[in-house]
């Protein structure tokens, strides 16, 4: 029986390719649909939004942390996707008694890379993985460059939350060419405009999920932060780090020229 080691170092057992698979992990459920596995995706989160066909066609089993237990063992799942960081743990513990659970930890591209890879093999889609995979590596060795902004990335709002130098937002900001003034802090500190004064950051991206900032936070903003370059920036971008990853670095490209940096 093939046997397979997640991310946390967890292995779990398939018998036979999985045929009914749950995602509670709304990046990696687009993952699935691009490998080619439609038919094999049974259940899915309400933050599950890519692609909107399943969104609005598959069954959804409650939120990444508050997945019903009695709505995923009536799919009579053969396997389930989940996230250290996205899911609750006594929640993965729970779902290990209805079917394999194999679980994700992403820090940065290159366990991004090896997570595609290793969802191929468990869903026998091996090949497309690895298409995926190096289309995705290859438009990120493109993104060249060398000058540095200095900036923090808002996720939350009231009070005003930031990402640390442990998560994937903060690997993704190199992409940009910024430097993130929060990386000597973990995971999502809480913090003031005052710390981002402190820090010498002279750029503030603000990102459109989980707090959805707008405009209008730009200007209450920049109020405070005279001389801060404050942008709008798409979350998917900078959080989603599955398939989604494929559109990232030419976005990012565009970030970077508002941003001002020169291609060299």
């Amino acid at each position: 029986m093939p046997q397979f080691t997640d991310q946390t170092g967890y292995t779990i057992s398939l018998s036979h390719v999985p045929k009914r698979i749950v995602s509670l992990v709304p990046s990696q459920t687009e993952l699935l649909y691009d490998l080619g596995l439609d038919e094999c995706v049974v259940g899915i989160t309400k933050f599950c939004v890519h692609p909107k066909a399943w969104f609005r066609s598959k069954q959804r089993v409650g939120g990444t942390k508050t997945v019903k237990l009695d709505v995923v063992a009536a799919l009579q799942p053969d396997l389930i996707l989940a996230n250290k960081e996205e899911n609750v743990q006594e929640q993965v513990e729970a779902l290990r008694n209805i079917a394999p659970v194999w679980t994700s930890d992403i820090s940065n591209l290159a366990e991004t890379l090896d997570m595609i890879q290793a969802v191929g093999a468990l869903t026998d889609t091996a090949a497309t993985a690895t298409t995926i995979q190096e289309r995705i590596s290859n438009s990120f060795a493109a993104l060249s460059g060398t000058t540095q902004r200095k900036a923090a990335y808002l996720i939350w709002r009231d009070p005003y939350m930031t990402a640390g130098g442990d998560t994937f937002i903060s690997d993704m900001l190199q992409y940009c060419r910024c430097t993130n003034v929060f990386a000597h802090q973990q995971r999502y500190p809480t913090i003031t405009l005052e710390d981002i004064r402190d820090s010498g950051a002279d750029t503030v991206l603000l990102s459109s999920e989980p707090f959805p900032f707008k405009e209008k936070h730009i200007a209450e903003i920049s109020a405070e932060l005279p001389g801060v370059q404050v942008l709008l920036v798409d979350g998917e971008m900078f959080s989603w780090y599955g398939s989604r990853l494929l559109h990232a670095p030419a976005y990012f490209h565009v970030l970077r020229e508002q941003l001002g940096l020169r291609a060299t």
